[in-house]
């Protein structure tokens, strides 16, 4: 049996007999898991064990945990810094932020393996132009260079935990102030500004091995007339034949306002997996997955199967107590302690993605 094109979300810290229909369906390859699925590390790794018993081929399981305000696993886990805070290293010190961003990309993937989940959707590779509220403090830098230099350091930080790397959101969020959770944002510049500025951190990740790619729910009206999740000219043309892309595409979730412009959510799955993406989201709206579950005709094909098989965590994870008894894992804690953290505003946050969609 092999995983299949939806990845749907579950109510609770334990699998309800609908969740269990639902990700036993053939169209289900993977669970993203949300804060209200989350108590404790005990009750987290019970609950991926079963998820990943399910089916004899594993479902994936992601998450959102970049850090700062994104960071859906809190206690019991290392306080993450948002990325913006290596940008400001990197403005003075570039080689220590650049190590600081491994180390941290190696405690966040170390710590979510040892608790069996299979990835993150990070790191956010989109250019802080400022304007971007839902983006804001996710971003390293405005400079494109920078955030590839500290995408990259991410990226081997969670390889060398034994996780793949999701950069979102393709070909660029931040430029646009709209939020794509509520709205439809459009990006009035032409390819050839995208491509000198937010594109250059992506085609540089794809170069260094980037595994996966989140596109964006915006509109680029210079480009294609369809969001980039449902557009066959940046999935396909630009990334992957002039990009050369040969990892995953997961959509970003297929509930939100800035995917209503593909129709109701059948047709959204539908025209996401025709444009080019492998795995498409459906989440926080449960009769919305039983619909999709229930009509959805597609036809998947075998690349698709293979880069999304790429996706399981590697090797068998350390536990959580092997982990704290680990030098590698003590010496990047000592590294990243503080940075960037007050933890008074952390335990405030609430990112309201969570909740209406996903980020």
């Amino acid at each position: 049996m092999t995983l299949g094109p939806l990845m749907l979300d579950v109510a609770g810290t334990a699998l309800s007999d609908d969740d269990r229909r639902r990700l036993s369906h053939p169209l289900v390859g993977g669970v993203i898991l949300f804060s209200r699925n989350y108590c404790d590390p005990a009750q987290l790794a019970a609950l991926t064990t079963e998820i990943h018993a399910l089916k004899p081929a594993p479902l994936l399981i992601g998450v959102d945990h970049e850090g700062g305000r994104v960071q859906r696993f809190r206690e019991g886990f290392t306080r993450l810094p948002p990325m913006r805070t290596f940008g400001e290293i990197w403005n003075t010190h570039p080689q220590q932020a650049k190590h600081l961003a491994r180390e941290t990309g190696f405690v966040l993937a170390s710590e979510l393996r040892a608790h069996g989940v299979d990835f993150s959707f990070a790191p956010v590779l989109d250019l802080d132009y400022g304007a971007s509220s839902v983006i804001g403090d996710r971003a390293f830098h405005a400079d494109p260079h920078a955030v590839f230099a500290l995408g990259q350091a991410v990226m081997l930080g969670l390889k060398d935990a034994g996780m793949a790397a999701c950069g979102k959101h393709f070909p660029g969020h931040g430029f646009v102030v709209a939020d794509s959770h509520v709205d439809v944002p459009v990006d009035p510049r032409t390819l050839a500004d995208i491509a000198v500025a937010d594109l250059v951190p992506f085609r540089l990740m794809i170069e260094a091995g980037l595994a996966a790619i989140m596109p964006a729910h915006v509109i680029y009206p210079n480009v294609d007339d369809k969001p980039a999740g449902f557009s066959r000219v940046w999935l396909q043309k630009l990334l992957r034949h002039q990009l050369e892309f040969d990892g995953a595409v997961f959509s970003d979730d297929l509930c939100m306002a800035g995917a209503a412009v593909a129709g109701g959510v059948v047709e959204r799955v539908t025209a996401a997996l025709e444009a080019g993406c492998d795995m498409a989201l459906v989440c926080n709206r449960p009769d919305l997955a039983d619909d999709v579950l229930a009509n959805l005709k597609v036809d998947w094909p075998a690349p698709s199967r293979a880069r999304l098989a790429r996706m399981h965590g590697h090797p068998h994870p350390q536990t959580l107590t092997q982990l704290r008894e680990s030098a590698r894992y003590v010496n990047a804690l000592h590294h990243i302690a503080g940075l960037g953290l007050d933890s008074a505003t952390l335990n405030l946050q609430v990112d309201p993605t969570d909740y209406c969609g996903r980020s």
